[in-house]
């Protein structure tokens, strides 16, 4: 096809289906001269051994409507090139066998109904009719999803290929990079054999081979590759023509029909990592040896499934790698450290599924600079750096294999690579027994309190009573929150207020002193990111961010700094945050030897000295009681917290503190708030200045102008025993209206409590129905907190 250009606008790395479809939806966008490189031959990594199975139906409404566009996509393809995709809809049937597994199906319908995708619970009867080789002597009960089906990858990319060639675009085989060019902080070019291509952007889609390749632009792209296993055998009697998908979590098993007999797959319960130099440059096309005594147990369930399978010929047990994230969701958008450099990868087996829809959000994340709508769950910049270790990839990876057919137990956690990052105050929520979950790579405190090894389960948990406990303190004493592991960005220079003034739509211009909560808006009027930021002098600016968003929002602040002098850096190690709340606050503060707190008003800030170290309180609540955010160096957090314990402040937990958010009505970023909604329809815009001046002014005016009434609702449900988990689908009349986004037993005020997204605004007092697992639960509708509605508690000052 020709020599390699002198410059490309887009570099797409990688022949694979994300690469493909990637550079497909570049040239649908106009980006004529983006290329593709690939080292060997186009799907030669891990496509063309795909099962490539399409389940419509994800634990997101995103990631659903991803998977949705890549059918529709496969299907306009065959259309637009005449190239075959091997689109098979023959349904897939999820059978349970145990009492758990059929809440867990059962969740994932109402999900279907939620998103909008059909689904129906069955009995065991018909899903042995359905499934005649099956043995149903255990089942319990079935969800027959009649739109799933698989494709042949090797063909979507072919069609894809087909497609992009005929919009201009040109594809160079054996052609591997063997260098990213960089200039101040940007993408310039990338090196091969061939010649160097100047650029100004890679699409990384690398597969197996992406945390290499990454290196070469000095990035972190934590992916490790993990060894997958299908058996494929003869015709068996009884296969005939093509048959629906059977999904057996339980047995860990995908089982289909394949050329007359089966492909039996296994997500197995630890999977076999992959180390370094096994997957050479040279490997195109390749498998990895059968390891028949790794696939034993789960042979073992197959036989028990399928019984025809004693005494059917075995054509291959297939050995192909498959590359897995260290949280089981594959990355997507520019990263945090190289301008230009975009990530697609680390598909988590479900690359095929998956591509066309990813491929098309990476595409407008290049060309457009944002994806078509919020993916933060995939973010590349989600990870931090310790992920990459290898060491803590080879733990973690393999665990993250086996939980694609577990039960989604609420509170469950991941066993590997944990500790990787304590606070300050390790050592004391160990001796008040605490029980710790992983966010970020942080150990957070859940709750406290000897509790056996809780069991896993859909019902009332069994930390319910120490939650009530910890809740209890806050409500009708005090209790101390660990806040440290929040991200911490300090803003210093002549044009602080200005440059915040740009960047965020809240009132930032406040006198110092104050605290101020704030959005950071992109240019549609939608959320990248909601903070407090606290000005300590008219020059300085401390903002308090998510625990995982601190590189994702560094990284856009740093990008929107140029013209102002300001200096921007990471504190989050620095600064410990104790946040003392309930009504006994005022009396422990005074104990503790900071009596000039208690004169501080709602949402100012304030220093004083606790246990003779020096602090800085801010007047809030993130739980609906009186209280500050106490932040201290974080070498004398333990003192201090030692201090406000003597004073009888004991300590909480982040189940307790959800609860009480979820009752205050106080909104979270990946919950409520996201790229696809603005402050107007969540009820936040009496926090944006209506003068606007800051990115996503215009586009949030319009969405003002538009008449849009608040759909954020709280809800309280009659049933005491309901236990909501999030996304359960809202209905009035039948009809699903909205999802539940939080979700906890409200322990102040005596009821599970709930926060939704509604598709248009309900009245203060309007009953509807929650399907929690296809039952019905009555809960009532509340605009606004179903605790404390005027914030008294908090002592808040109505202006």
């Amino acid at each position: 096809m020709g020599g390699l250009p002198a410059h490309a606008s887009v570099v797409v790395i990688g022949g694979g289906i994300m690469g493909c479809s990637t550079l497909y939806h570049l040239a649908k966008l106009g980006v004529g001269d983006a290329i593709l490189l690939e080292r060997n031959k186009l799907t030669s990594g891990t496509t063309w051994h795909s099962a490539a199975q399409v389940r419509a139906l994800r634990h997101s409404r995103n990631l659903t409507r991803m998977i949705r566009y890549s059918v529709d996509l496969y299907s306009r393809l065959e259309e637009e090139t005449g190239q075959s995709v091997g689109w098979i809809q023959k349904g897939s049937l999820s059978i349970a066998t145990n009492p758990d597994r059929l809440t867990h199906i059962r969740r994932q319908e109402a999900l279907a109904h939620a998103y909008g995708i059909e689904a129906h619970s069955i009995g065991a009867d018909e899903a042995k009719e359905r499934w005649p080789l099956m043995n149903a002597g255990d089942v319990l009960g079935a969800v027959w999803s009649p739109d799933d089906g698989r494709v042949s990858p090797s063909d979507v990319c072919s069609a894809l290929v087909k497609a992009a060639k005929g919009l201009g675009v040109k594809f160079f085989e054996g052609t591997g990079v063997t260098g990213i060019l960089k200039k101040n902080g940007r993408i310039a070019g990338v090196e091969t054999a061939k010649g160097t291509v100047m650029c100004d952007a890679v699409a990384l889609c690398a597969g197996l081979w992406s945390r290499e390749a990454g290196a070469m632009a000095g990035e972190r792209v934590p992916v490790l590759a993990c060894e997958h296993f299908y058996l494929l055998t003869k015709p068996i009697e009884g296969v005939k023509g093509n048959i629906p998908t059977l999904s057996d979590h339980d047995g860990r098993l995908y089982i289909r029909d394949d050329g007359g007999g089966l492909l039996v797959g296994c997500f197995e319960p630890i999977g076999k990592p992959i180390g370094p130099g096994v997957l050479g440059e040279t490997f195109e096309f390749g498998l990895l040896p059968e390891d028949w005594d790794h696939f034993e147990p789960m042979m073992m369930n197959a036989l028990h499934r399928i019984p025809a399978l004693e005494h059917a010929e075995v054509k291959m047990l297939l050995n192909g790698p498959e590359a897995f994230t260290p949280d089981g969701t594959f990355m997507l958008g520019e990263t945090a450290g190289t301008r230009g450099l975009f990530l697609g990868c680390g598909m988590n087996s479900v690359g095929v599924a998956s591509g066309g829809g990813a491929g098309m959000n990476l595409a407008h994340c290049i060309a457009r600079g944002h994806a078509a709508y919020d993916l933060s769950e995939a973010d590349a910049k989600r990870f931090a750096p310790v992920f990459d270790s290898l060491e803590h990839l080879m733990d973690r990876v393999p665990e993250i294999l086996g939980t694609h057919y577990e039960i989604a137990y609420p509170g469950k956690q991941l066993a590997s690579a944990r500790g990787l990052r304590v606070g300050p105050l390790d050592a004391a929520h160990r001796g008040a027994a605490a029980h710790f979950g992983q966010f970020h790579d942080w150990e957070r405190p859940l709750y406290f309190g000897k509790v056996a090894e809780p069991r896993m389960t859909f019902g009332r948990p069994d930390w319910f009573e120490n939650v009530a406990a910890e809740v209890g303190a806050a409500h009708g004493a005090a209790a101390v929150f660990d806040a440290s592991p929040l991200g911490k960005i300090e803003v210093e220079g002549p044009d602080a207020e200005a440059f915040l003034l740009r960047v965020c739509s809240g009132h930032v211009n406040r006198a110092p002193g104050s605290v101020i909560y704030t959005a950071m808006l992109n240019e549609r009027g939608t959320f990248e990111s909601d903070l407090t930021a606290q000005r300590i002098a008219a020059n300085h600016y401390r903002l308090f961010v998510g625990t995982s968003a601190v590189a994702r929002d560094l990284s856009r602040l740093r990008r929107h700094s140029a013209g102002f002098d300001v200096a921007l850096s990471d504190s989050t190690e620095k600064y410990a945050v104790l946040c003392l709340m309930g009504p006994e606050s005022s009396r422990v503060a005074t104990e503790c030897g900071a009596p000039e707190l208690n004169g501080l008003g709602y949402f100012r800030v304030g220093t004083a000295r606790i246990a003779n170290k020096h602090v800085r309180a801010a007047r809030l609540s993130y739980v609906g009681e009186a209280g500050w955010e106490i932040t201290c160096l974080s070498g004398d957090a333990s003192a201090i917290h030692r201090a406000l314990a003597a004073a009888g402040a004991r300590p909480a937990g982040l189940f307790a503190q959800t609860s009480m958010r979820i009752e205050k009505g106080f909104l979270a970023m990946g919950h409520e708030l996201d790229g696809d909604v603005t402050p107007v329809e969540t009820g936040l815009d009496f926090a944006t200045r209506k003068s606007g001046g800051f990115i996503g002014a215009e586009a949030l005016s319009e969405r003002r102008a538009s008449g849009v009434e608040r759909l954020v609702v709280s809800l309280t449900y009659d049933d005491g025993m309901a236990v909501p988990l999030g996304h359960e689908p809202i209905l009035i009349d039948g009809r699903v209206v909205g999802r539940t986004s939080s979700c906890s037993f409200g322990h102040r005020v005596g009821k599970p409590v709930a926060l939704g997204l509604v598709n248009s605004a309900l009245g203060d007092g309007a009953r509807v129905k929650v399907d929690v697992a296809r039952r019905l639960f009555d809960a009532a509708v509340t605009l606004g907190p179903v605790f404390d509605p005027d914030g008294s508690r908090m002592g808040v000052e109505r202006r």
